[in-house]
C-alpha cells in the first residue's frame, strides 16, 4: 500500500480492502471490533501518507457481515483525516442493500457534527450471490432507484425519500462532501451530469466517475469528450467575460497493477461482479462504434 500511494500523484485515488491485513481483520470487523494496535499503526501510515500528498483513499465495501465493521474503521479514520476543506478517506456504499441509506444518514451526521468533508463512494454492489435476499432490494429497479436518488442527494446536499436525515426531523444540515460515482451504468452517470450542469458554479460539490479499467469503456470515453468540450466552452466564455457553467466531468479507471499472480485474483473477482455485462453487450457495441467512427472522421479532419 506504501509503494502504490508513493507513486501516486496529487488527485489520485489508491484502492484498498481491510480485510487485505488477513483472516484476524476479518473476524474483527465481522464482530465490529476496533482493530489491534498493530493494524491501527500500519492503517495511520498510509493514510498520513495520503494526506500529505493530497491523494485520497477508497477502502472497498464488502459483505454486510463485515460492513459494520468497516464503517466504524473507516469514520474513525474520516474523523482524524478529512479536514473540512478535503477528504483524503473515503467509506463506499452499496446501494443494492436496504441498509445502505441509514448508514450514509449516519455518516453525513457524523461529519456535520465533528466538522469534516464525507468522502463518499458510491457503488451499486458485488456480493449479490452471497448476501442473505432479505438484505437487498426485491427488484434490479430498486436498486437503480436507491443509486440515483442517493447520488442526487449528496450532488443537491439535500436530503430526500431515500436519503432521510438520522433523525428524521428535517432540519439536520447537509455536510460537505465529496463524492465518487463508481458506476457502469450510463443512465446514472447521465443523470448525475445532468444536475451538475443544472447547478450555479457555487453549489456543486466535487464529483469523480469512476469504472473499472477494460470495462464500460464507452461510458468513460463519453465522459472524456464531455470534459473536453466543456473546457472549450467555458474557455470561450471566459474571453467573453461571460460566467464559466458548463460542468467538465473527471473521469478515472480502476487499474490493478503488479504480477500476474497478484493480480490475479483482483480480476476473477472484478469478472465475477460484472456477470451483467453480457447485458449490456448491444449497448457497449453501438457506444464502441460510434466511437470509432468519431475517431476515424477525426482523422481525416472531419470531425
Amino acid at each position: 500500500m506504501l509503494e502504490t500511494v508513493t507513486m501516486a500523484e496529487e488527485g489520485d485515488f489508491v484502492a484498498l480492502k481491510w480485510t487485505g491485513m488477513g483472516t484476524l481483520a476479518l473476524d474483527l470487523l465481522k464482530a465490529d471490533k476496533p482493530p489491534t494496535p498493530q493494524m491501527e499503526s500500519v492503517m495511520d501510515e498510509v493514510c498520513k501518507l495520503a494526506a500529505s500528498k493530497n491523494v485520497s483513499l477508497l477502502p472497498g465495501a464488502e459483505e454486510e457481515i463485515t460492513n459494520t465493521g468497516i464503517y466504524t474503521w473507516t469514520r474513525a479514520l474520516q474523523r482524524k483525516y478529512n479536514t473540512p476543506s478535503r477528504a483524503t478517506m473515503y467509506t463506499t456504499y452499496q446501494a443494492y442493500l436496504k441498509s445502505t441509506p441509514s448508514y450514509l444518514a449516519k455518516d453525513l451526521a457524523a461529519a456535520q457534527r465533528d466538522g469534516y468533508v464525507l468522502g463518499v463512494k458510491l457503488v451499486r454492489g458485488a456480493y449479490l450471490n452471497s448476501e442473505p435476499r432479505n438484505a437487498i432490494w426485491d427488484t434490479i429497479q430498486g436498486t437503480h432507484s436507491c443509486y440515483d436518488k442517493l447520488a442526487e442527494g449528496l450532488l443537491t446536499k439535500q436530503y430526500n425519500d431515500m436519503l432521510k436525515p438520522l433523525h428524521g426531523n428535517g432540519s439536520e444540515a447537509f455536510p460537505p462532501v465529496n463524492v465518487v460515482l463508481a458506476t457502469h451504468n450510463a443512465e446514472s452517470v447521465r443523470r448525475a451530469r445532468s444536475i451538475r450542469n443544472s447547478q450555479p458554479l457555487d453549489e456543486r460539490v466535487p464529483v469523480f466517475f469512476a469504472q473499472l479499467k477494460g470495462m464500460a469503456d464507452e461510458i468513460s470515453c463519453e465522459l472524456v469528450k464531455a470534459a473536453g468540450t466543456a473546457q472549450q466552452a467555458n474557455r470561450a466564455a471566459r474571453e467573453n467575460t461571460v460566467d464559466a457553467q458548463v460542468d467538465a466531468p473527471k473521469a478515472y479507471k480502476n487499474v490493478c497493477w503488479g504480477t500476474t499472480g497478484q493480480c490475479l485474483n483482483y480480476l476473477l473477482r472484478r469478472a465475477a461482479e460484472n456477470k451483467d455485462a453480457a447485458g449490456r453487450t448491444e449497448d457497449t457495441r453501438r457506444a464502441m462504434q460510434a466511437e470509432l467512427w468519431r475517431r476515424l472522421k477525426a482523422s481525416f479532419g472531419l470531425a
